[in-house]
């Protein structure tokens, strides 16, 4: 049989038409001869009134608590999705992150996918059903629930693409693609018809909210086409795949901002070999993600040491330092707020060059201060002032023609 996985956002199926237009989309699946497995996340804005209540009754909720409360979301959607389906004349029935044995590791809000048993969804789909499983959520080895934090209903959807076969796993959401840019900044963002896993995983850990990179992750390493598509219009969207040669021809795929980001600098560490592992298996302790390191050495005895992190993790990366100064001993440590990220990205940067230098320029005309750089092997980023970051993005965007159709685009933009 051939499986399809269809994800619906908490947008997709927040109220009862959305849920019949869904259904719709599984049942016009089902019909072409697709077993089809559904996953769905918390309608609207269920999970934000859930944290909402539990912050209510307690300022520091337990991870564990907030879990078990959090996955209630899903299991509402999907109990529901499948009484639509029902309603409509389809045999469907819906399922647990637990239900199919989603095992996770035990990190409560961030756990991560071990194994997923997909048995029982198998069997389901033998018997003709549509299978509805609740996105975001898993079980650890000691039965408790655990959630896979931000985007993870994408990444329950790819995960079990990949552990049941599929070669396809439809995103539906409220844009109708990628586009080369954020269309809500960007005004003249023009829709990707195909970008790579790799493309991908740079835009979206560079703040391209359309895919989360665990989900692309899994894309990747299971060979499953990703298709993010709308969820109101019958319309091709963009395909996220393994690169095609025509990918090369363009130097610049796609640009983005990330504004939730801090950075902490700590100046006159001890330039000694491991003071660096140190401060960053302090930080992995506290389950700090960081990313964008930079380190330069002042004097023979002296270095400065700088990353960026996501503002929610700040308080987090403020007390694992703390408890580690004595032990790396730097003279002062600075950390700003008020700053944000513009990168370009393409596959094309292998293969060509002046990419550097097209985007520094941009920059300057456009009278933008850079802070840092980092780069890739696909990727360049500014660090750049927070009050700058869209007309930043603005400059990039027109610099490489990323206001043009791919086909339309100068080889050399």
């Amino acid at each position: 049989m051939k499986i399809l996985v269809q994800k619906f956002g908490g947008t997709s199926v927040e109220n009862a038409e959305k849920m019949r237009r869904a259904a719709k989309r599984a049942i016009e699946a089902a019909k072409k001869g697709f077993g089809v497995v559904i996953v769905a996340s918390a309608r609207g804005q269920q999970t934000d009134v859930l944290v909402a209540d539990a912050y209510e009754l307690n300022p520091n909720p337990p991870k564990r608590e907030m879990d078990q409360l959090l996955s209630t979301g899903e299991i509402q959607s999907v109990s529901l999705l499948a009484m639509a389906l029902d309603s409509m004349g389809y045999k469907a029935i819906s399922f647990t992150g637990a239900q199919i044995r989603m095992l996770t590791d035990s990190v409560h809000t961030k756990a991560r996918i071990k194994s997923i048993d997909a048995e029982r969804i198998h069997k389901q789909l033998n018997e003709g059903k549509i299978v509805v499983v609740a996105g975001f959520q898993g079980i650890d080895e000691n039965e408790n629930i655990t959630t896979l934090g931000r985007g993870g209903s994408d990444t329950t959807a790819v995960a079990l693409a990949a552990a049941l076969g599929a070669k396809e796993c439809e995103i539906y959401t409220d844009v109708d693609g990628v586009y080369t840019s954020d269309p809500r900044i960007f005004k003249k963002a023009v829709k990707l018809d195909q970008i790579s896993y790799d493309e991908m995983l740079e835009m979206a850990s560079l703040g391209a909210g359309v895919m989360h990179p665990r989900a692309v992750e899994f894309g990747k390493k299971y060979d499953v086409t990703i298709h993010v598509r709308s969820s109101s219009e019958q319309v091709d969207g963009t395909l996220i795949i393994h690169e095609v040669p025509q990918m090369e021809g363009l130097l610049v795929s796609g640009a983005t901002i990330q504004k939730d980001l801090a950075k902490i600098g700590l100046l006159g560490i001890e330039n000694v070999p491991g003071n660096a592992a140190k401060v960053f298996a302090h930080l992995a302790k506290h389950k700090v993600v960081v990313n964008d390191i930079i380190q330069t050495e002042v004097n023979p005895d002296k270095a400065n040491l700088s990353f960026m992190i996501n503002v929610s993790d700040l308080e987090s990366a403020k007390q694992a330092i703390e408890e580690i100064k004595n032990e790396v001993n730097f003279e002062n440590i600075f950390i700003r707020e008020d700053i944000a990220e513009v990168s370009v990205v393409g596959v094309g940067m292998r293969t060509h060059y002046g990419v550097a230098e097209k985007m520094f320029g941009a920059l300057a005309d456009a009278k933008v201060n850079i802070d840092s750089i980092t780069t890739s092997e696909i990727r360049i980023s500014c660090a750049v002032d927070k009050d700058q970051a869209e007309k930043a993005l603005e400059a990039v965007c027109m610099a490489f023609e990323l206001d043009r159709p791919a086909k339309l685009r100068n080889k050399n933009s």
